[in-house]
């Protein structure tokens, strides 16, 4: 009598379910990623070199690397414009993830949620190759991409690639219920490359406008990648990893109660 009450013999867990699911996901969006466009790696390190390029080009004009203390300049840009691509491709790539994979929620074992992390760790191991892929091209060609502190860097890296989880959770469940949100949210992408401290130091602005500029995480996760990289790197007034990750933890877990608040609306989209 125990037996026939018991889960059949073979049944597989609803770990086991989700890791299957999950795996084949990833396993579609990553043909999907890099094999469908035959442009798609092409176009995932020239952006970079390219804003590498146009910004030496600026520099020579107003020598905008006398403004950064204890570390060189090409160096130091590449170490932000990697970090900052890594959240932003989080945000971005997890607006469309529940509209590009509607016709899977036919299954019940996918969830809306499903695709958001899925592309998220793609889109996080595809930057951490890129970025490896500049660290031996910059360590080839002479500059100083090799860091001081890996273990530094290494948990700064992890820490953004959190951050853009976070913002993908949010943003996929807003821009799939009002479009418009999406729209905005990539709108705003450029600008937030500005104020995040990315091409330019920000200690050089105003005290007043420092401080709201840093009550966005970004910059405080940057600072710190670039800490790793240079010890004696002087990073922003107001770094604080804390402060990072109760924004980072915040977001996450907003991200997740959307989610689950939605999931009805979120499938039938």
């Amino acid at each position: 009598m125990a037996n026939s009450t018991s889960a059949p013999k073979g049944a597989r867990t609803p770990w086991q379910v989700t890791r299957s699911v999950w795996y084949a996901m990833f396993m579609r969006e990553a043909i999907s990623r890099t094999m469908a466009d035959r442009m798609g790696w092409f176009w995932m390190i020239f952006e970079p070199v390219a804003l590498v390029a146009i910004m030496v080009g600026i520099r020579s004009f107003i020598r905008g690397d006398r403004l950064i203390v204890n570390a060189e300049f090409i160096p130091w840009m590449i170490a932000g414009l990697m970090g900052f691509f890594l959240v932003r491709e989080g945000m971005l790539r997890g607006m469309g993830a529940i509209e590009g994979n509607s016709a899977l929620f036919a299954y019940r074992q996918v969830q809306p949620v499903d695709p958001v992390l899925v592309r998220n760790f793609l889109e996080g191991m595809l930057r951490t190759f890129v970025f490896l892929l500049f660290i031996v091209g910059g360590l080839m060609l002479g500059l100083d991409l090799y860091p001081d502190n890996a273990i530094r860097a290494m948990a700064a890296w992890l820490s953004l690639w959190y951050l853009g989880l976070g913002l993908g959770l949010f943003t996929s469940v807003a821009a799939t219920l009002v479009p418009e949100v999406g729209r905005i949210i990539r709108m705003l992408s450029l600008p937030l490359l500005i104020i995040s401290g990315v091409i330019f130091p920000l200690n050089q602005l105003p005290h007043w406008l420092l401080e709201y500029l840093m009550l966005n995480p970004i910059p405080h996760a940057l600072e710190t990648l670039r800490l790793g990289f240079f010890d004696n790197y002087q990073t922003i007034h107001g770094t604080s990893m804390l402060y990072f990750w109760l924004v980072t933890l915040s977001l996450n877990a907003l991200g997740l109660l959307m989610h689950l608040r939605f999931v009805d609306r979120l499938k039938a989209k």
